[in-house]
């Protein structure tokens, strides 16, 4: 039975067998990129419009930070340890923040986001919630520096390759954000790791 607490706070249904937000808003917006890309060719062939790619880029991006932020927040209530609890509140800030500005800019280019994580993001965050605090702080700072490592890789991608020159922007003016969280994570994996492996009279890890 789900605890309607954290239920609450994350969002988290019994119920497993729930749509893949995120799968839908792909379907969404296939079709969606398929109708403007018709339209285009009728009317001005110089208009630019947000490719499937881009669309799925949005969605994966839209995603992801919505992750972020409730990992984040779960940091905070259930890391134990002080460095472990800010960062989760950094990433909070962070994401929200660009999880507004991700949503503006779809708006504006009629892309359809997601209303909740994956499927597969939410069996992530579930086993998470499973872990005893000192388990769940060392696989939350493991976690964030694969993400960080699979974001900065999209990130840089659409930056490069994006059809849309506002997506491109967007993308390349959150990079160095993903780069700062990354660098944090490695930094606490770090201490996290020699505090573990140390002697049983160091100090606990702040």
């Amino acid at each position: 039975m789900c605890g309607l607490g954290l239920g609450l706070l994350l969002g988290i249904s019994c119920n497993n067998s729930t749509p893949d937000s995120v799968k839908e808003a792909q379907k969404e917006n296939s079709a969606n990129t398929d109708s403007l890309e018709k339209k285009k060719s009728v009317t001005d062939s110089s208009t630019v419009v947000p490719t499937k790619q881009d669309a799925d880029f949005m969605v994966k991006a839209a995603s992801g930070g919505m992750l972020e932020v409730q990992l984040g927040k779960l940091a905070q209530s259930n890391a134990g340890k002080q460095g472990v609890k800010d960062f989760g509140a950094m990433m909070v800030q962070d994401h929200s923040k660009g999880g507004e500005t991700l949503k503006s800019l779809a708006m504006g280019k009629h892309i359809v986001l997601p209303d909740s994580v994956s499927n597969d993001q939410k069996k992530e965050r579930d086993n998470l919630l499973k872990m005893h605090w000192v388990e769940f702080y060392r696989s939350y700072i493991t976690l964030m520096v694969k993400d960080h490592k699979d974001d900065i890789d999209e990130f840089e991608k659409a930056a490069k390759n994006a059809n849309d020159p506002d997506i491109r922007s967007f993308a390349q003016n959150t990079v160095p954000m993903l780069r700062q969280h990354l660098d944090s994570a490695r930094s606490l994996d770090k201490k996290i790791g020699r505090k573990l492996s140390g002697p049983k009279t160091a100090p606990p890890y702040q």
